[in-house]
């Protein structure tokens, strides 16, 4: 795993995501495709049908001498031909010389690579499922839960907890209709031969991709160009923008949970240690480890970008280089979706210091709301400016915001003492905070029960 060492989690259960990574699951990828190929290329009369049913029976990973496989690598220095030996040696003689027919190495190799990605990108959808689960439940809870808004790190007006959740939810499920509509434009196979002009195989070629794709679950490339990875960087900028939510997550609890704030914990196990010199440390392990992976990740698209151009037909740098950035932005995107599953699943908010901190300014961060009212029977103008000058006053003098509306003879004039103390109270000024936070909370739901749906059998 190239996932950031100090943030990656030795105890979490990571779904048998990391297996699919696995030099198993590649060439057991690798003998699916050729078994597909040779299907479909019997099934258009291509090669003889013996030879592919002889080719599907061979094609198991129990057959594959991968001693001899490692002895001709060394001889010859090839990344693929010594499997695609090995794989012929495991056919009856007339059989074997129909593996790999009329295609090349990178049709295998990157039609594999994208259907692994794509059996990531179901347990990705899985997780998202789960988040969206986690979040319905974390904003239905805490919909009347009064917290400080906050604007460029400063109070601004109240807000619930349940409304800054309805936010996560929003952006979720937004990156799942990204996601899903993406998967045919990414999950792309290519069988075209060398350069991709189906030139081995012209009469048949397009109908033979077609029926691999088939075959496979997959979709296929319009012009099946060695050289084409864009389809890829669009599934990394996917990635990264979905970490995107889950940083924005991990960075308000890495902040919120600070002991000034202390309006939010991650969920603790008794015996968790934090720091080897300091007993009293429970730190946020769970969002260090989504910022730390997240901010690794953003990376990757734009590498890939460079390499992307390369000219002509096909280039082995640029496929070298994408094989790592696409498996090293899988690997930690595993680690930011599962942290950010059982950070959603396991926080702890506190209503009370909420409700504490919105208080902090006593009634201060309600003062649009006065001048709201204000402006009913002044204009929004002058309601502003003589908000503004008594805002200020409390602020830089450190007065009674309440003491400073009473001592103005407009405000005095036209509003009793219980009217002010309510105009001033922020869990009277909450906008649609509770129906925003209702209305996501069963959209979150109902998105987790669709995806679930969707995705339970792949």
């Amino acid at each position: 795993m190239r996932a950031l060492y100090d943030s990656k989690s030795k105890t979490m259960d990571d779904r048998g995501i990391k297996e699919l990574f696995s030099d198993k699951a590649k060439y057991q990828t690798w003998l699916m495709f050729e078994a597909a190929l040779a299907q479909a290329q019997a099934e258009e009369g291509f090669i003889p049908e013996q030879a592919a049913k002889d080719i599907q029976q061979a094609a198991k990973i129990e057959n594959i001498d991968f001693e001899e496989m490692d002895r001709i690598y060394r001889e010859i220095g090839h990344g693929f031909v010594p499997f695609l030996k090995v794989l012929v040696k495991a056919c009856p003689p007339e059989s074997g010389k129909y593996v790999h027919y009329g295609i090349t190495t990178q049709n295998i190799q990157q039609s594999s690579q994208l259907y692994m990605v794509k059996t990531v990108h179901d347990k990705y959808m899985t997780l998202l499922g789960e988040i969206l689960d986690n979040l319905s439940r974390l904003a239905e809870e805490n919909k009347d839960a009064v917290m400080p808004g906050r604007t460029h790190g400063r109070h601004a007006t109240p807000i619930t907890y349940g409304y800054k959740v309805s936010v996560w939810i929003s952006e979720f499920i937004e990156c799942y209709e990204r996601m899903r509509e993406a998967e045919k434009r990414v999950f792309k196979i290519m069988m075209g031969g060398a350069v991709g002009t189906f030139s081995s195989m012209p009469q048949v070629g397009p109908a033979v991709q077609q029926r691999v794709a088939e075959l496979t679950g997959m979709y296929t490339m319009e012009v099946p160009s060695r050289n084409i990875s864009t389809h890829k960087l669009e599934y990394m900028m996917n990635l990264s923008l979905m970490a995107n939510i889950c940083h924005k997550i991990g960075e308000e609890v890495y902040s919120t949970t600070l002991e000034e704030i202390a309006e939010v914990s991650e969920g603790f196990k008794k015996g968790t240690v934090g720091s080897s010199t300091m007993p009293h440390k429970i730190n946020p392990k769970l969002a260090k480890g989504i910022v730390a992976n997240s901010q690794k990740l953003y990376s990757l698209p734009g590498v890939g970008m460079y390499s992307s151009v390369r000219p002509y037909e096909g280039d082995s740098s640029s496929y070298m280089l994408f094989d790592g950035i696409l498996e090293e932005a899988l690997e930690l995107t595993t680690e930011v979706l599962l942290r950010t599953e059982e950070l959603t699943r396991t926080m702890v908010p506190h209503r009370d210091r909420m409700l504490h901190n919105a208080l902090r300014n006593k009634g201060l961060d309600n003062c649009e709301n006065v001048m709201m009212v204000l402006a009913t029977k002044l204009g929004k103008d002058k309601a502003h400016s003589l908000m503004y000058e008594i805002a200020m006053k409390t602020a830089n003098e450190g007065e009674d915001f309440y003491t400073n509306l009473m001592e103005n003879e407009l405000i005095a004039s036209q509003f009793s003492e219980q009217e002010v103390r309510d105009m001033i109270d922020p869990r009277h000024y909450i906008g649609l905070s509770v129906e925003i936070a209702e209305k996501e909370a069963k959209r979150a739901k109902e998105y987790a029960n669709t995806i679930a749906l969707e995705y339970a059998n792949k």
